[in-house]
């Protein structure tokens, strides 16, 4: 009898064992599935959050045409010898202006438009929009707006955020604006007034440049004059021919921009 209890014992610890053990097995597998589709969820949730890019160059299928910007925040001394050199090798470029610079130099401005070159907006004064609000991008480039309209005498829709900051509220904020939002691939740090030979090598010899590209440039900057006219020849030099950024967009037609911030068309190819 005694021999049967013990017996009986047995089975009823053995059972309260594997009660046990399945309860938390089944409340680890609960925790497991939770986590799984945690996980799942988080990308679901970082793929729906994407960044959205401006347009940093340009798919030109295969033809050799590139873009040569200038941003025009500050002074205006050596703009005269700017426009000169481009004349001379017949380049029309793009000045994205500043709302307070083209009140300042209204008469560069219209020198640009006499010209041929592409007069764009960078803004009303020159801020750090990361940090602002949507409708405070908006107002501010809108207020560049109206300046560059009145002054120049026409409109732009090209528009270069300061210091090249953005984030999607500044590319959006951008497209109800009904602008395009533009960087660069082409960085030539002339700014940074580290010499002539050495800005002209940055931009001749950049690892970036390519068809659809487009050059940033800074009037005002010390050596930036200096070194233009033999940027442009060595870039011509390489079979490249410059056009204004209005002319090398895929403007007025669906378009996707992609991981490199190519503008690319998004029309079947017949």
């Amino acid at each position: 009898m005694k021999s049967f209890c013990l017996f009986k014992k047995r089975i009823l610890r053995k059972k309260l064992f594997m009660l046990t053990f399945g309860t938390l097995l089944s409340c680890s597998l609960v925790s497991q599935g939770a986590s799984i589709h945690g996980f799942y969820k988080s990308k679901i949730e970082v793929a729906e959050a994407k960044r959205l890019l401006p347009i940093y160059c340009v798919d030109t299928n295969g033809e050799k045409k590139v873009a040569l910007t200038f941003d025009a925040a500050w002074g205006a001394e050596d703009l005269t010898q700017i426009v000169e050199i481009l004349e001379k090798y017949q380049v029309r470029a793009t000045f994205f202006v500043v709302g307070d610079w083209a009140r300042k130099y209204p008469e560069e401005v219209k020198l640009l438009i006499q010209k041929g070159h592409d007069v764009a907006n960078h803004s009303n004064k020159h801020p750090h929009m990361n940090s602002m609000s949507k409708e405070e991008i908006k107002k501010d480039i809108m207020a560049a707006d109206a300046s560059i309209k009145e002054i120049a005498g026409k409109e732009t829709k090209l528009f270069r955020p300061p210091y090249g900051e953005y984030n999607n509220t500044v590319v959006e904020a951008t497209k109800e604006c009904g602008y395009y939002c533009i960087q660069w691939d082409v960085d030539s740090l002339d700014w940074k007034n580290y010499g002539v030979q050495p800005l002209i090598d940055k931009v001749v010899n950049h690892k970036n440049l390519r068809p659809g590209s487009i050059i940033l440039m800074h009037n005002g900057a010390k050596y930036t004059a200096q070194a233009l006219e033999a940027i442009i020849k060595g870039v011509q030099d390489k079979g490249f021919i410059f056009v204004p950024v209005s002319e090398l967009l895929l403007a007025d037609e669906e378009y996707s921009i992609d991981f490199e911030g190519r503008q690319k068309s998004s029309q079947p190819i017949h």
